[in-house]
């Protein structure tokens, strides 16, 4: 069993604890490694790494350096593909086809942003220039559901901007991150530029949401965490980016492939177990066509397969006994508050943090399993009559990060998406994100953009220059 340490300025580094904290594969229960428990002592270390690297070194002005590192890392990330593929899923249980697409996506993200290295300079006429500068020292505080993908939505933008970063992985799922650590002091990175630390996010999060050193933090996870990440970094009013949680609605319209629409919504509520912020927990459905599309949606999800990551099923396990029980608790709330429990609702019987694929149908818009994020293959379906309801409804949540519509007539669709109050609306799919465009949600989902352009600039300052 691999014990891993802190990356710190190029080198493992003991935590100054000694603590360690076990990491479990949630399909079997079993320990497999364990990491450190950095407490603050320890996120100060990286974060003065960090600031040298940033201060005191070519990294934030030499763009050729940071290309080359960038796509050395990417080359890396390919040549370990089956080996980091196989530990993700050891840490996170998903299934391993899943983790196989994955390290190659990351890999085509580092390269994507490796092609803006070069300085943004913007001329506005004769007198005025506008300059995009590196930000400093960034933090990457990144969730335990798509471990190594989440991280390189942090590090690459931030690497390219010309920014030093401290990645702190969930201490559920830290492997592949710390992997990445070392990968990058492979692909030449200068001692500095990338610190991964593992601990508790009460202790080492909030020392790097609050440290007046770091000049950029960016979140994924719960919003309520995430209120208090921004509480933390309120202090010194660094730049921030929120991506919190959703309770996303996914709308079909009567003329909608049913065929179709099904698949697509046993995907949006059930990949990865459901434990995906844009998970389409809220199903939509009109009165016309609810009693076909229920009978097919069930036979669906009764099909999916059940088990262990690395025998790549169709659903692996929840992350961890603290979230079965959530999940468990709220499939209580489902039948207390009226909702009709169609299938699922119990613990598979055997090890792991296994949860049935669970449908309420007849859900009532306010209860407690249409509000409130479960993360976990929970889904609510609900009905309405008309397109107004289904937009009321849609938009009757706190949240706002994605939703989506399917209909046979797109510019229909279209038309309904652009009343849904949310970040991303797909139309006919789901659970898309392209590395060239922006991510985010409105409301209580978050604050700013991720992917593309728009996740560079967040790592970056405006200068604007006047001569006279």
């Amino acid at each position: 069993m691999k014990q891993y340490k802190l990356w710190i300025n190029g080198e493992w580094t003991e935590p100054e604890s000694k603590n360690t904290i076990s990491v479990t594969n949630p399909a079997t229960e079993e320990r497999i490694a364990t990491v450190a428990d950095g407490g603050r002592v320890d996120a100060r270390k990286a974060i003065d790494a960090a600031r040298d690297a940033f201060d005191n070194t070519d990294w934030s002005w030499n763009h050729t350096l940071r290309k080359i590192v960038l796509l050395k890392a990417a080359e890396l990330l390919r040549k370990d593909a089956d080996r980091l593929a196989r530990l993700e899923t050891l840490d996170n249980g998903m299934p391993i086809g899943w983790a196989t697409r994955f390290v190659p996506d990351v890999a085509d993200f580092f390269e994507y942003y490796a092609g803006f290295t070069e300085p943004l300079v913007e001329e506005l006429g004769a007198q005025s220039t506008v300059y995009y500068e590196p930000a400093g020292v960034a933090a990457g505080i990144v969730p335990w559901n798509l471990p190594l993908k989440m991280a390189s939505w942090k590090v690459a933008p931030a690497l390219a901007a010309g920014d030093t970063i401290i990645l702190k992985p969930s201490s559920q799922t830290p492997l592949t991150a710390l992997e990445l650590g070392e990968i990058f002091s492979r692909a030449g990175c200068p001692k500095g530029v990338v610190n991964v630390i593992t601990g508790q996010g009460s202790v080492a999060g909030a020392e790097l949401a609050g440290s007046a050193k770091v000049d950029k933090i960016a979140f994924t996870g719960g919003t309520e965490t995430g209120k208090e990440v921004m509480r933390d970094a309120s202090g010194n009013l660094k730049k921030i980016t929120l991506e919190c949680g959703g309770k996303s609605a996914n709308i079909i319209l009567g003329d909608a492939d049913i065929g179709k629409a099904v698949k697509g919504a046993v995907f949006a509520m059930f990949f990865n177990a459901g434990q995906v912020c844009t998970a389409g927990s809220r199903l939509l459905l009109p009165e016309s066509i609810h009693d076909r599309f229920m009978e097919l949606m069930v036979a669906e999800t009764g099909r999916l397969v059940i088990g262990d990551g690395l025998d790549d099923p169709d659903m692996g396990p929840v992350i961890s006994p603290e979230q079965m029980e959530k999940d468990l608790r709220y499939i209580r709330y489902g039948i207390e508050d009226g909702a009709e429990l169609v299938t699922g609702g119990k613990r598979l019987d055997r090890a792991g943090y296994f949860v049935e694929p669970t449908i309420f149908d007849h859900v009532e818009s306010g209860s407690r399993i249409a509000q409130e994020e479960i993360f976990g293959p929970v889904l609510s379906v609900l009905t309405y009559s008309d397109e107004a309801e289904a937009i009321e409804i849609a938009n009757d949540t706190r949240y706002g990060l994605a939703g989506a519509v399917w209909s046979e007539d797109v510019s229909r669709a279209k038309r309904v998406a652009s009343h849904i109050r949310a970040g991303t609306v797909w139309i006919n799919t789901y659970h898309g994100a392209p590395k060239y465009a922006p991510f985010g949600g409105y409301r209580e989902s978050g604050i700013g953009r991720e992917l593309g352009m728009h996740g560079l600039k967040g790592y970056l300052e405006v200068k604007h220059i006047m001569v006279g």
